[in-house]
């Protein structure tokens, strides 16, 4: 299993847009690693939903629950999705600025490679946000 922290503007879709959804394609990613990143991931995976903008901060948990797939609204096999669904909110969101004044964190790829929308989570740093956020898994 791997983890994954997708970063969302909650104005397009939010966290709790999925959870009334009850799972969407998680599209709209263009940057070439981040692509990469996609490209790696199983159904199973978890990740953090984290939304960007104003608010900067990890909102909840989802899964992975597809292998991915070419972006079926575009004619570009290169620009692959995954389908995610909720897993739950979590208890405590996890600001940026939380993340940035923990030195645990230094070399996390979220502080690292800012704009990146994929970003990979190693397992010490899932349980590091998973103390943070309150969630029991």
């Amino acid at each position: 299993m791997a983890y994954w922290l997708l970063k969302t503007e909650p104005d397009d879709y939010s966290y709790f847009d999925l959870e009334r959804d009850g799972g969407t394609v998680w599209d709209g990613v263009n940057n070439p690693l981040a692509l990469k990143h996609i490209r790696t991931m199983q159904p199973q995976d978890l990740a953090w939903i984290y939304h960007t903008g104003k608010e900067r901060q990890i909102m909840g948990m989802a899964e992975i629950s597809s292998q991915a797939y070419p972006d079926p609204t575009l004619n570009d096999a290169k620009r692959v999705v995954v389908d995610i669904r909720p897993l739950q909110k979590v208890t405590q969101p996890v600001t940026l600025s939380q993340i940035k004044q923990t030195q645990k964190f230094a070399e996390f790829d979220l502080l690292r490679i800012p704009r990146l929308s994929v970003v990979p989570v190693s397992d010490i740093y899932w349980q590091y946000l998973m103390e943070l956020a309150g969630v029991s898994h």
